[in-house]
């Protein structure tokens, strides 16, 4: 050992000691490492809070003790929930010796849902939801209507004000919640976005029959949003809506439902609910499983979307295969000198049976086991089993039920399995052929993948100030020759033929499909660096789809990035500085001579090297935003319905959004 590695060693020794341990507990814990508990702090936490009071709320609904719930933007982007449920319990806890309410917003894994009897089921299971949302605001405040009383509490940053007081007579029953998230906390954004926040509740409303949700956006008086979402039809209207513009195979909705004992241990066994609404559509491609346990949507899957796949595939191929024997035996009859077969019938695979088919399960399980606490994936092994029972219960009987139904599909899922034969066939060929083309890529000198990025820019204008505003050593450029291919409206085949996304799959080294291999990234950061107008959204849009479908992992694996190019200059002598928003303009503007020139960028090929580098590229003073999986599916989601068969969503889209649109460059 050399004298340096000597004197390192006793340095990393005698400096470790008792006082670097840290044990950091509750309100403390939760403020310091706030990822832990809402997985981030941009924009996807600050929802993050509310759906842990709204998922609260839904619990009532699940109890079946509420059937109302309200929730607002306030005008300080502060948020309302209500609920009419059975409101907190205000009664002193026996333990703590302050009121159950105060318990619920101030103790980690405290709540009615941990085997007390006052929830069936329930979405937010852990127990730290209401305390999180109150540790991470600046201020909340809760109001309880309970027992002909109505009792009220505020806190600020996480601790109670004084303690839950009564303060008058109400024959309302139910909770309020009011919170403002800490700015301290939430440094990249306070601002929510309302269609978010009305998408996901409308989601809720599906599935829960009967359930009233109000969603409101108050922060402009002259223009105050609202929509109301009620479906008595539950999940099977969730698909009609999925599926509406849809060509369809056929119009008939698959319902299966059911509710199975499961023997746990010989102490503990679990009543699971579930209800699965499917239909075909004439899609070429494999549809996303829309899933969710205790109204929890389970991005990630789990074993409930397995048993789901396993079943729907075994079902398919025995349907099937019987009607096929059917037909040869039938035909035998009637057929003298002639040899019949059933050759290649029910030979299906999972992409076959599940492509163009548009999914909604929903599952109610006493104790969900999740990945996380943002319960992304769902690991109970019971409800594999569970899955599989319903949906072969379910879907035998309607393809019984409905031959003409029955033999629609069959034919799509026969077509779709005859393509995807002829493209394994032609794999080889593919291959050999795949990167014939030059790319346009300009490659960093870093050969270490954990610092190196690659921003995608649209043209060759926008590429050439990228190239010349880059760090060389570790900032790769690729500029797009135009649009990537429509996702929407193309074959996988086709897909992986197009120039672009060649470029992109030869780039990143990981491979696609099945070869996958995100091992092999070649760049840690994807930086999406499109123009602030019209042709630069859809760009983002087609690329984040295609990310989204064909290599979900980067997504996942937070490895996408948008940059976030300015709008304006603003400048007068040899002053300049930048905005990203209108409202910057605003308030920059006023800082400024009343002569200052003000610059509108309408793409970043206007932007020199410097200005590219200074506002969108350099590490220490630009901003990106981390595409989310959450945010992924919603833009696909989006996207799918814009770009479908049906013209009449898109000018519903554009008639409900037209009054929003500013700076709209054509």
């Amino acid at each position: 050992m050399s004298e340096i590695d000597k004197k390192i060693e006793i340095v990393i020794k005698d400096d470790y000691t008792g006082k670097d341990i840290q044990a950091l507990e509750g309100l403390e814990a939760v403020r310091k490492r706030p990822g832990m508990y809402i997985s981030s702090t941009g924009l996807v936490g600050l929802h993050h809070l509310v759906w842990e009071i709204v998922d609260n709320a839904i619990d009532e609904a699940l109890a079946g003790v509420c059937d109302e719930i309200v929730v607002s933007i306030l005008p300080n982007n502060a948020i309302y929930v209500s609920d009419n449920g059975r409101g907190i319990p205000v009664d002193i806890h026996e333990k703590l010796k302050v009121s159950s309410a105060q318990v619920i917003f101030t103790q980690l894994h405290a709540g009615g849902k941990f085997g007390g009897g006052a929830y069936k089921v329930a979405g937010g299971l852990h127990g730290v939801g209401a305390t999180v949302v109150n540790f991470l605001s600046e201020t909340l405040s809760v109001r309880i209507f309970k027992g002909g009383k109505e009792y009220f509490q505020e806190y600020y940053k996480g601790k109670p004000q004084y303690p839950l007081k009564e303060v008058g007579q109400s024959d309302k029953h139910g909770t309020i919640v009011i919170f403002k998230p800490d700015p301290e906390i939430f440094t990249e954004t306070l601002e929510y976005d309302y269609n978010a926040l009305r998408d996901r509740l409308q989601q809720c409303a599906f599935l829960n029959k009967g359930l009233r949700i109000t969603v409101r956006d108050e922060r402009n008086e002259e223009n105050t949003k609202e929509n109301i979402f009620q479906y008595e039809g539950g999940i099977i209207e969730y698909v009609q809506f999925l599926n509406k513009g849809k060509e369809l195979v056929d119009d008939k909705i698959i319902y299966c439902s059911g509710v199975k004992v499961e023997k746990i241990t010989n102490d503990i066994d679990y009543t699971i609910e579930l209800e699965i609404a499917m239909q075909y559509t004439t899609d070429d491609k494999p549809r996303e499983i829309y899933s969710f346990v205790n109204n929890i949507k389970t991005f990630d899957g789990g074993t409930h979307n397995d048993g789901f796949g396993a079943s729907l595939t075994k079902t398919m191929n025995d349907y099937a295969k019987a009607i096929a024997s059917q037909t040869v035996a039938k035909n035998k009859k009637s057929t003298k000198n002639k040899k019949v077969t059933s050759t290649d019938v029910g030979d299906f695979v999972g992409d076959d049976v599940r492509e163009g088919l548009t999914v909604v399960m929903a599952c109610r399980h006493p104790n969900p086991q999740f990945a996380s606490q943002t319960k992304g994936k769902l690991g109970n092994p019971e409800v594999r089993k569970v899955a599989s029972q319903v949906l072969k219960e379910g879907l035998d009987t309607f393809l019984q039920e409905n031959p003409q139904s029955a033999k629609k599909i069959i034919e799509q899922i026969t077509i779709a399995a005859q393509a995807r034969k002829f493209a394994e066939q032609q794999r080889d060929l593919a291959k050999k052929n795949m990167f014939s083309f030059r790319s346009k890529l300009t490659d960093c000198t870093s050969k270490n993948s954990e610092e190196c990025e690659m921003f995608i820019v649209e043209g060759d204008s926008a590429g050439g100030a990228a190239k010349k505003g880059r760090d060389s050593k570790y900032q790769a450029i690729m500029p797009l020759r135009g649009k990537i291919i429509n996702i929407d409206k193309a074959n996988k085949h086709k897909i992986l033929l197009n120039n672009e996304v060649q470029s992109l799959i030869h780039a990143l080294k990981t491979g696609y499909g099945d070869e996958f291999n995100i091992k092999n990234l070649r760049y840690h950061k994807i930086i999406i660096m499109t123009d602030a107008d019209v042709d630069g959204a859809h760009i983002r849009t087609l690329l984040l789809t295609f990310f989204y479908r064909f290599m979900r992992s980067l997504v996942e694996n937070g490895h996408i990035y948008l940059a976030q190019p300015p709008l304006y200059r603003i400048s007068s002598g040899k002053r300049a500085e930048y905005a990203y928003t209108e409202e910057e303009k605003t308030k920059i503007a006023s800082t400024f001579p009343k002569t200052a020139s003000i610059q509108r960028y309408k793409g970043l090929g206007e932007m020199n090297a410097d200005q590219l580098s200074d506002t969108t590229m350099d590490k220490n003073r630009r901003v990106l935003l981390k595409v989310s999986l959450e945010m992924a599916a919603d833009i696909d989601s989006v996207f799918d319905m814009l770009m479908g068969q049906d013209v009449t969503l898109r000018k519903e889209f554009i008639e409900e959004n037209a009054s929003y649109v500013k700076n709209l460059d054509i």
